[in-house]
Formats: C-alpha cells, sequence, structure tokens
C-alpha cells in the first residue's frame, strides 16, 4: 500500500502494486502474438525488464536502498547493450559528431538508458499520468514501427500499450490503484530501448522516405519529452535552492498544474497534450536535422516551464490580494 504523506498527493493508502498487472499483460501479449524469430531478436531485452520488474516489485513491497536499485539498472542496461547490441553506434550528426568509438557508445547508451528508465518512474506521480504519457509514446514508436516494416518492434510497444490502458481504467482519477516502481521502471526500460531502436533504424531509411525524420535524437526526445523535461527541471530547481537533487519533493511539473487549479484528469490531459504538441513539431521539422530541432525543442520546453512558474506566481499574488 501507498500511504499518502506531506509530498503525496492522494489522501488514502493505495495498492501499489498494479505494475504486476501492466508487466503480466505485456508478456502475455507479446509471447501470442511475437514469433520465435521475434523472441530470439529480443530475448535479452525480455530477460532485462523480468528482472526490472522483480526488483520494482521488491521495491513496492520492502524499499531497497537507492543505491542497489541503481546498480541493477547499470546492470540490465549493460546486458541490454552488451548481448542485444542495441546501443547508438553514432550521433548522427549532432553537433557535427557522427560515428562514434564502440566504448564510448556503450557508455552513451548506459547513460541514456538509465536516465530514461528512472525519468519515467520520477513523473509518476498523478492518478492517469504516467499510463496518459506511456499511452501517446507507445502510440507514437509502435505506428512508426508498424509503418517502416518492422516485423517484431511494434509488437512489443502495443502489448505494453494494451496492458496500459487496461491499468489505465482502474488508475484514472480517483485511482484505485498506482503502477508503483514495478510498473514505471519497466516502462522506462522499454522507452528507452524502442528509442534507441528509433534513432537507430530512422537513421538508416533511404533518403526520402516518408517515415524518416533527419533529426532522428532530436525527434526521439520530443517522444519521451515530458519525463525528461520534467527531471532536468527539478534537478535544476533543487540545485538552485541548495538542495540534493535527489530529495524529493513538490517540484514536478505536475504539481505545478495542480498549483494551477487543475484536477487530477485535467493535468494528465494538459501533459500528454504537450506530449502530442512535441511530436507535432518533430513531424513538422522532420526536413531538419539535430542542430536545428533541438535548440528549438529546448526553447519550447524552457518557455513552458517559464510559463508555468509565472502563472503560479500570478494566481498566488492574485489570492494574496
Amino acid at each position: 500500500m501507498d500511504a499518502p504523506d506531506r509530498r503525496k498527493i492522494h489522501k488514502e493508502n493505495t495498492p501499489s502494486l498494479g505494475g504486476i498487472a501492466i508487466y503480466l499483460g505485456f508478456i502475455a501479449a507479446t509471447f501470442i502474438w511475437i514469433s520465435f524469430n521475434g523472441i530470439v531478436r529480443y530475448k535479452y531485452v525480455l530477460v532485462a525488464l523480468s528482472i526490472i520488474f522483480i526488483m520494482g516489485m521488491r521495491d513496492d513491497i520492502l524499499p531497497i536502498r537507492p543505491r542497489i536499485k541503481l546498480l541493477v539498472q547499470v546492470a540490465t542496461a549493460a546486458m541490454i547493450i552488451a548481448l542485444s547490441g542495441i546501443q547508438l553506434q553514432s550521433l548522427y550528426g549532432l553537433a557535427g559528431i557522427g560515428d562514434i568509438n564502440q566504448i564510448i557508445g556503450f557508455v552513451i547508451s548506459l547513460f541514456t538508458i538509465v536516465v530514461v528508465t528512472n525519468s519515467f518512474n520520477l513523473i509518476d506521480g498523478l492518478d492517469g499520468l504516467a499510463g496518459s504519457i506511456a499511452t501517446v509514446v507507445l502510440l507514437f514508436f509502435g505506428i512508426w514501427f508498424l509503418m517502416i516494416g518492422e516485423l517484431h518492434t511494434p509488437i512489443l510497444a502495443f502489448s505494453m500499450l494494451g496492458a496500459v490502458l487496461a491499468f489505465l481504467t482502474f488508475n484514472w482519477e480517483p485511482a484505485k490503484i498506482f503502477m508503483g516502481d514495478t510498473g514505471a521502471l519497466v516502462l522506462g526500460l522499454l522507452f528507452s530501448v524502442l528509442a534507441i531502436q528509433f534513432i537507430n533504424i530512422n537513421h538508416g531509411l533511404p533518403i526520402g522516405s516518408s517515415y524518416k525524420f533527419e533529426a532522428s535524437i532530436s525527434t526521439a526526445i520530443c517522444v519521451i519529452i515530458i519525463p525528461l523535461c520534467d527531471t532536468l527541471r527539478i534537478f535544476i530547481i533543487r540545485i538552485s535552492k541548495g538542495q540534493s537533487p535527489f530529495n524529493p519533493d513538490k517540484s514536478h511539473i505536475h504539481h505545478a498544474l495542480m498549483r494551477l487549479g487543475l484536477k487530477h484528469y485535467q493535468t494528465a490531459l494538459v501533459l500528454a497534450g504537450v506530449n502530442v504538441g512535441f511530436i507535432a513539431v518533430a513531424i513538422f521539422f522532420r526536413e531538419y536535422g539535430d542542430n536545428i530541432l533541438l535548440p528549438v525543442i529546448l526553447v519550447i520546453a524552457l518557455l513552458f516551464s517559464l510559463s508555468i512558474d509565472l502563472l503560479i506566481k500570478r494566481r498566488v499574488s492574485s489570492i494574496r490580494k
């Protein structure tokens, strides 16, 4: 059970093992629909997801020290990279950098997997929010991989999407159950794998392809922008206050929107809509490279964050008056 406290929004003890249902639904659907070749291709990814699932479930039942959780995440990420070969092989022109050394690629990929996994875990703090963001992310990746003719990757995305949508019926405000670390970490790990696969495969598409984005890296960032932007935001805010960036508080984007008077479901829909908006920006700029799209999305993300803070200050001022 997830007990309420001063930094949490829910008011009653709520079951926090919804991730078990998400994982089991995902695994069942995957093994029903995927071919034997698909299992062989993604067997180490499925093993890594299972390890993270077990660790998350153990943490939801009896908390694990953060250092141990990080070590397990690093180990599973290293397993995916070393055994599945899923890693960034180039920066594809970002900052003028092309092919990179295999060791450097390993380190960057490891960092990417750990950051994306944890950033999605951090965004899970509101009824329906993590599930709504996950729906947007999985829909984009599933449809894109399907449209380019990938046989196995769309099954992973759509199998997880089905599990998330089923979970959302019980997690929508007022939530009857939370996904907990069990679900959020599994989803975050899958997102990191799909993002790296997207970056590599998208770059390899022939020039002129209707589904090719010239900015591979920036487009992937647009798809998972909300958890990444939120993580960067809270780190900056906490450090500026002289606090540890790892100390939990109420400085997340969803907390800020709640201060503007939005309800749980409204906040979830707004952030899901913003996520869709960033994907629309990536589609609009799909003929431009990373050196153009990345500054554009950074400016938009900064303006979005500053606008929320400005609206909060105005609301507080008006209440005081």
